[in-house]
């Protein structure tokens, strides 16, 4: 295992406190958008969190009143365009590779919507366990809008299993802008709050999230992710053997004596 609270990232800000990690990303005078290097750094960490015993969950907060913006146009758009097929391929792969990295990196995460969410921003959302905005949150899978096809970084798998098979595909379709009470209303936002409570909201159910099992918290992120493609037997029996592995650990044993105590179980994640 490794720690994680000291991590100096270049193209981000990050903080561990209370075993919750924040990540903001760090361009706020243009919304916050992604570059080659800060997508290559997020993938990076986040497959370096499957290994860290410090942090149990991750959220995603604004920057300047806005959650990011997307890939950065004159960063990574304009040398998209001079790129061959080669090097194309390899930098849609290396996006999948971050999304990838965040379903499978073992922790909980929260993002926490105000402002712009579009393009890889409104990905990065998705690819979340929990989406909370602000009234004024603007999301948009803008894919299409700049000539490309809807489908990038999972957006038509993990879309429609959040907001429906139709709606994700007038989204993908028109790259239009879903508002935030129509996000709320489609089950994409669990929930909206106002800008001044945002921050601290998504961090309070990061702290809850922290506070329970945190070991089975993992088993139940990479059973989400995993019975997508399962079918109901397999799944029955994938969380079956699931169980059983938690019923193994000691905070199974903890929330059974808090329980014949009459006492509220204190957690440890193992």
């Amino acid at each position: 295992m490794t720690k994680m609270a000291g991590l100096m990232p270049r193209h981000f800000l990050w903080q561990v406190e209370g075993r919750i990690a924040r990540i903001r990303l760090d361009r706020p005078e243009r919304k916050n958008p992604l570059t080659f290097e800060s997508y290559a750094e997020l993938r990076d960490t986040f497959r370096d969190l499957v290994y860290a015993d410090d942090v149990d969950a991750v959220v995603f907060l604004p920057n300047g009143g806005n959650f990011c913006s997307g890939g950065d146009v004159h960063d990574i758009i304009g040398p998209l365009v001079r790129m061959d097929m080669k090097e194309l391929l390899a930098f849609t792969r290396m996006t999948g590779d971050f999304v990838k990295a965040m379903l499978n990196c073992g922790k909980p995460i929260i993002s926490a919507v105000d402002g712009v969410a579009v393009g890889a921003g409104a990905i990065i959302a998705m690819s979340s366990d929990i989406r909370i905005a602000t009234p004024e949150a603007k999301t948009a899978f803008l894919f299409t809008r700049v000539g490309l096809a809807g489908c990038d970084m999972g957006a038509c798998a993990i879309l429609p299993r959040i907001i429906g098979q139709g709606r994700a595909a007038e989204l993908l379709y028109t790259g239009r802008t879903m508002t935030a009470a129509e996000g709320e209303r489609w089950g994409f936002y669990n929930r909206l709050v106002d800008a001044a409570a945002l921050e601290a909201d998504a961090l309070d159910m990061a702290a809850r999230i922290v506070s329970g099992p945190t070991f089975a918290h993992g088993i139940t992120k990479t059973q989400l992710n995993q019975e997508w493609s399962m079918g109901l037997d397999q799944a029955i029996e994938a969380e079956a053997q699931a169980q059983a592995i938690c019923m193994q650990t000691r905070d199974f044993e903890r929330a059974y004596n808090a329980f014949v105590d009459k006492q509220k179980p204190v957690f440890e994640g193992n």
